[in-house]
């Protein structure tokens, strides 16, 4: 018999319909309008304002404090900033090998030894040039004394006093007299001196300490600036490191944009003096090149002393419109060309200030014033745009009254 085989009934499904009764859209109120949360470490106007204040006056504190340390520790403040100028120079080159995948060691070995040879290749070519142009210096100015006078009374058509005469007789004797005497007059200096055996011992040194510290600044130069932004209170690092780059990009235009534009009109200067066949063209070149870092005052002693050497190498008319070739393309090249692609408007400073700056300084520190004359007037240039800019931000200039 067969079992009997139980049947199921299937279940029964009823589908439930829910009714949805028709809603009625409304616009949506319109959100009130707030002011955005501030960002994590966004400073307000009144903590932007403190803390540009503060940041001016360290800047203004640090300034005074190089320029004392080197009134008071010259010996070793001068080798230590010699050295953070050559880490700040060279610096550029070395990230940009470190971001193609160098070692950071490797990298500072291999552009610091290239700046050296460089620079010693440039001493050793240069050093017999200018020794050899060194040695037409007295004849230069003997022939000047006698050639030059005739030469102004034929321009003029008229002959100068005689007193004017025996002047530059007199100035052009002496000059002669005075060079001719400064190689044995040099050695003598260099020869007192070298009895100081302190003072030479401490002057090699420093030399020698130079380069040393200058490697292990670039070498650590990522660290020394971490470390410097490590000490920044933290809702500050954002506007501090702005204000750092707005000084690095003043001081990165003068530094190494004038010393090239310098380099590049030394040599314009220099050839078309040299085709001109005007004596010490090189020397005159390096003049007017270098000396352009002063406002007007590299082209007019440029155009000064190829003038006095165009009296006494005249050859021709062609001479004269080859020496007022040179400085027009100079001048043009320097203005149109040079200046806007190397430098640019980053340094901002009149002629005026510059040469004020130059004057005050020099008076004040001497050669070393001289030097730090321009960059420290740009770092000073950023720190009162700085407060400038803070300053017609608050309500003493504005005239509004701060909310309650």
């Amino acid at each position: 018999m067969k079992a009997p085989v139980a049947r199921v009934a299937p279940a029964e499904t009823s589908l439930h319909v829910v009714k949805t009764e028709a809603v009625e859209l409304r616009p949506a109120p319109e959100p009130v309008p707030m002011e955005p949360p501030p960002a994590e470490g966004e400073l307000s106007e009144a903590e932007a304002r403190r803390v540009d204040f503060a940041w001016s006056a360290a800047m203004v504190g640090s300034l005074a404090l190089v320029f004392a340390l080197l009134s008071v520790f010259g010996g070793v403040a001068v080798p230590v900033l010699l050295a953070l100028a050559m880490a700040y120079v060279l610096n550029p080159l070395v990230t940009a090998m470190e971001r193609r995948g160098l070692n950071r060691t490797l990298g500072t070995s291999v552009v610091f030894t290239g700046s050296l040879l460089l620079l010693i290749g440039a001493v050793l070519y240069l050093i017999p040039v200018f020794r050899e142009e060194a040695v037409k210096l007295p004849d230069f100015f003997r022939r000047a004394s006698e050639r030059v006078v005739p030469q102004v009374e034929s321009l003029l058509g008229r002959p100068l006093p005689d007193l004017l005469r025996q002047r530059m007789t007199e100035l052009g004797a002496q000059a002669s007299e005075i060079l001719q005497s400064a190689g044995p007059t040099a050695a003598r200096l260099v020869a007192s001196f070298a009895g100081n055996t302190a003072r030479v011992v401490a002057t090699l040194l420093g030399l020698l300490v130079v380069p040393v510290l200058g490697f292990f600044f670039l070498q650590d130069y990522p660290q020394l600036v971490g470390m410097v932004k490590g000490l920044m209170p933290r809702r500050a690092v954002g506007l501090v490191s702005r204000r750092f780059s707005e000084v690095d990009d003043v001081l990165s235009a003068f530094v190494r944009g004038q010393i090239t534009v310098g380099a590049i009109l030394s040599v314009l200067y220099g050839t078309g003096l040299w085709f001109a066949r005007i004596d010490l063209a090189i020397v005159i070149g390096v003049i007017a090149g270098f000396g352009n870092m002063v406002p007007y005052l590299g082209t007019g002693l440029g155009v000064v002393l190829a003038g006095l050497g165009l009296m006494l190498s005249w050859q021709g008319p062609w001479q004269l419109a080859a020496v007022a070739g040179t400085f027009l393309v100079g001048q043009m090249a320097e203005g149109l060309f040079i200046t806007p692609k190397v430098v640019g408007d980053k340094v901002g400073l009149s002629s005026v200030a510059v040469i004020i700056a130059i004057l005050a300084f020099g008076e004040l520190f001497g050669f070393t014033g001289i030097l730090l004359a321009v960059p420290t007037t740009a770092i000073l240039k950023v720190v009162l745009s700085v407060v400038v800019e803070r300053y017609k931000r608050t309500g003493l200039y504005t005239g509004e009254q701060p909310a309650p």
